[in-house]
């Protein structure tokens, strides 16, 4: 049942073009016996069908510019790669604490940003 909640707390965020993922790593991290490394892992594979029902959605309502989309999705592709390579090779307490530090950055930049 745990999971399920943090799974479907995880979709809102996501669903709303937030990142789920911001909710679901920590939450698998501090709910269970996973290793940062695992999470990241989960993350991504429960998130396809995830995006998949988002990006529908989104795009009946003619909010994907897919123009643009396809630069940063070839983007993305080598950044996946090396991100991945990263997280492998790092120590899971320290990625933690990276993921951690990210996180905390982005949300200090969102509170303090002028429109």
């Amino acid at each position: 049942m745990k999971l399920f909640i943090i799974g479907f707390f995880s979709g809102i965020i996501s669903g709303m073009g937030i990142g789920g993922g911001t909710i679901l790593i920590p939450s698998l991290v501090f709910f269970s016996s996973l290793k940062q490394q695992e999470a990241q892992g989960i993350n991504l594979i429960v998130f396809i069908p995830i995006a998949l029902v988002a990006l529908i959605i989104h795009t009946k309502e003619k909010n994907v510019d897919f123009k643009h989309a396809k630069w940063i999705v070839l983007g993305g592709i080598g950044g996946a790669i090396i991100g991945s390579i990263i997280a492998i090779r790092t120590n899971s307490d320290s990625l933690r604490k990276y993921f951690g530090v990210f996180l905390l950055i982005i949300g200090i930049y969102e509170f303090f940003k002028k429109k």
